[in-house]
């Protein structure tokens, strides 16, 4: 599961700077929330949790590390592709999508945090 988390990690690194440089190139900064989330939700993110689930295999292993995989790496695209989609569009008709996006995400979050308070141990 550690490196599943650290591959779908530098993924999401690449898709920030690909979104970074064309920023820079066009002068499109109205994109910035989203190529920081990209970053901080999907490339440190993911890769914090990988590099724990390394360290604490017995966490790794649950169901609870699979289903946060499964549910953070949904609703981050659905998050972040809806809030892009609201920004160039300049209206709010994938607003819906960003909510649903971070419930999703969120929820993916939260068995994390369940999983490491129950099953890393000293």
């Amino acid at each position: 599961m550690a490196t599943r988390f650290i591959k779908i990690a530098v993924i999401y690194f690449v898709l920030a700077i690909v979104l970074g440089v064309y920023m820079g190139m066009t002068k499109s900064f109205q994109y910035a929330s989203v190529h920081a989330h990209l970053n901080l939700l999907g490339w440190v993110s993911l890769a914090l949790v990988g590099l724990i689930y390394h360290m604490y295999p017995q966490a790794a292993r649950t169901k609870l590390a699979s289903w946060h995989f499964w549910l953070h790496n949904l609703g981050l695209p659905i998050m972040q592709g809806s809030l892009f989609l609201m920004i160039l569009t300049a209206t709010e008709s994938f607003v819906i999508g960003t909510i649903v996006g971070s419930i999703i995400a969120g929820v993916g979050v939260l068995f994390f945090a369940w999983n490491i308070c129950c099953n890393v141990k000293r």
